[in-house]
């Protein structure tokens, strides 16, 4: 299925809720929308169910404009953050009662193999009240895909589980979603879930469209500021510079040799060091910037340390669980072939070698 969105903004009233975009979703794949609360992700999928007519601009499916068709009439289906199922009906009614409504053969086959691929097939002949909150989610997920619509939308589907549950989630759906059975949209806050989905991502911010495109490309080649902001977990660390002959000088730091196109109108930018970027063992040709340990979160398998130094905060992603001492001296470490740069404005000026050619 195609869906194309042509210059759909919608207001409430006074406000804003979504500037004039444009967006052709690529058939059969995942599409992410990504963004923090209120960035306009819950309006867009409204609009693009049939739940909320447009202010401006056309939805078009496979080129027919169906912009005020209400979604009784679309076959779309729909996970929200809170599961809806159907109290009365055990699990294994509730994955069969869209396969039912289209009289389907072979209907407890299908409902056997989805609740297998979910992890739920011993709990078929429970109802939903007998489940764990998570159990309930993937009963929501199973019956969604059940549907087999051409459109399934999910607004942040896992937000509401706990850590464990969500990271297996996630794999099992970016597996089912590989399929391309349907053309999926996917809202999410959180950018590692957006690239472990891949696919597709449209960047989402106050509103306004940011950037859409394939997933590693806009995390590797952020237009803006604003995306690279969006689409960095943790912040991406931003220091003020100004443009020299042959590269960028650090405000109250070393200078960063690097080639940066054309002639810029004016002399300030700033460079983005993504957290992974930054070490604490050095390297050949290393750039150095000492400090002092403000705190040290382990997460999962790394270490998030946060250090004070001349040139700004900065936050260091480091491999494995170490510990640090509060007010301890540290070098962090970096190549400035992994620094970013934006112009006065904002705009990307130079991304880091590898991330040409997407």
């Amino acid at each position: 299925m195609q869906l194309v969105l042509e210059g759909i903004s919608k207001k409430v009233g006074a406000e804003t809720w979504l500037y004039p975009m444009d967006l052709a979703l690529r058939s059969g794949a995942v599409t992410v929308l990504l963004g923090a609360t209120q960035a306009g992700k819950t309006s867009l999928m409204r609009v693009m169910a049939g739940l909320d007519r447009p202010t401006q601009g056309r939805v078009l499916v496979d080129g027919r404009d169906v912009t005020g068709v209400p979604v009784r009439e679309r076959d779309v289906s729909m996970v929200y953050q809170q599961f809806i199922n159907y109290p009365s009906m055990t699990v294994a009614r509730n994955i069969a009662s869209p396969l039912l409504l289209r009289q389907e053969s072979n209907v407890d086959q299908r409902v056997r193999e989805l609740a297998a691929k979910l992890h739920i097939e011993m709990f078929l002949e429970r109802l939903p009240a007998e489940l764990s909150g998570g159990q309930q989610q993937r009963v929501a997920l199973a019956r969604a895909l059940a549907k087999k619509a051409p459109l399934m939308l999910l607004d942040e589907p896992l937000v509401n589980l706990d850590y464990k549950l969500r990271e297996e989630l996630r794999e099992e759906l970016s597996a089912l979603f590989s399929q391309g059975e349907s053309t999926v949209v996917y809202a999410t806050t959180e950018p590692g879930e957006a690239l472990l989905l891949g696919g597709y991502t449209a960047v989402l911010d106050q509103g306004e469209l940011l950037q859409y495109g394939p997933t590693a490309e806009v995390f590797h080649r952020p237009r803006s500021l604003r995306v690279a902001r969006a689409f960095s977990d943790p912040p991406m660390n931003l220091l003020a510079a100004d443009l020299l002959g042959q590269g960028v000088q650090l405000r109250g730091g070393p200078a960063l040799g690097l080639d940066l196109p054309g002639r810029q109108a004016s002399p300030e930018v700033t460079v983005g060091l993504r957290a992974s970027a930054l070490r604490v063992q050095a390297r050949e040709g290393d750039v150095a910037l000492a400090g002092r340990v403000e705190l040290a979160e382990i997460s999962g398998s790394d270490t998030f340390v946060h250090v004070h130094t001349a040139v700004g905060e900065l936050v260091a992603q480091v491999t494995g669980v170490h510990y640090f001492d509060l007010g301890a001296s540290i070098t962090l470490y970096f190549s400035a072939a992994q620094a970013y740069v934006f112009d006065r404005a904002g705009d990307l000026l130079l991304a880091p070698e590898r991330a040409k050619g997407f």
